[in-house]
Order: C-alpha cells, then sequence, then structure tokens
C-alpha cells in the first residue's frame, strides 16, 4: 500500500478536455517515492492507500495541477532580441539560467511577446494512473 516513504511506479494517461496530453503506456512507469514532491502534490494525494494493480483516474482543477495563467508572467520583448526563426507563435525558446520553457505567444510589430508560464498552467487535468509496483 502507498504510504509516506513508499517507492511507487506507476503507468499514466493524461488528458485535458477530452484530448489525450501524454502518456507513459508501453514505455517505462514513472517512478517517485511518496512525500518526495517529486510530483503534483494533489496527485499524490490522491494516489496514497493505493496498492500494485490499482487503477484510479484522478481529476485536477487548473489550481491543484500547475496553476492558472498569471499575467504577469508574460513578458514583451524588442523583436530583435528573438532569433528571426522563432518569431512565430508556438515557438519554444530557452533562456540560460531559466528552467522551463518558454513560447511566444504574440507577435507584435516590434515587441514579441513571452510566456513564461508552465505550458499547462490554466489547465484542468485527469490522469488515468495504473499502479505497477509498490515497494
Amino acid at each position: 500500500m502507498i504510504t509516506q516513504g513508499s517507492e511507487v511506479s506507476f503507468f499514466y494517461t493524461l488528458s485535458s478536455g477530452g484530448e489525450q496530453i501524454e502518456s507513459n503506456k508501453g514505455s517505462s512507469p514513472l517512478t517517485y517515492t511518496q512525500g518526495g514532491g517529486q510530483i503534483l502534490p494533489k496527485l499524490e494525494a490522491e494516489l496514497e492507500g493505493l496498492k500494485a494493480g490499482d487503477e484510479k483516474e484522478v481529476a485536477l482543477n487548473a489550481a491543484d495541477a500547475y496553476g492558472e495563467v498569471d499575467p504577469e508572467k508574460l513578458k514583451e520583448v524588442p523583436a530583435e532580441q528573438i532569433p528571426e526563426a522563432a518569431r512565430q507563435v508556438g515557438a519554444v525558446l530557452q533562456a540560460e539560467g531559466y528552467g522551463g520553457p518558454i513560447v511566444v505567444s504574440e507577435i507584435r510589430e516590434e515587441v514579441i511577446v513571452l510566456d513564461f508560464n508552465h505550458p499547462m498552467a490554466g489547465k484542468d487535468l485527469v490522469f488515468a494512473v495504473e499502479i505497477v509496483e509498490v515497494a
């Protein structure tokens, strides 16, 4: 049974709005330590008490997943500071010293709007989980 300190391996399929976003079924299970803060806290809480072979669907609202979209994380940058090939909505950039992806969200005449929110911010998520092993 999953309790604090358990090492847990599981398969999952993640969806939002009825569309599948990602899945690790058919590959290696994801492994984490219960209580270690390695997965979303609300998901971790919902898995507490399950055992190998159990399946569960966990619905998380955006606030309990990756948070709501924060308008403060939208930054305007002069267009000349963005590589020409990345000057299109949806382009993903990386910056030295910043751990997450940066998405081009809007193109204006002389300014590019960059979104520093997590790519899944603002999305309600559903995890279909199958516990593989609990140690």
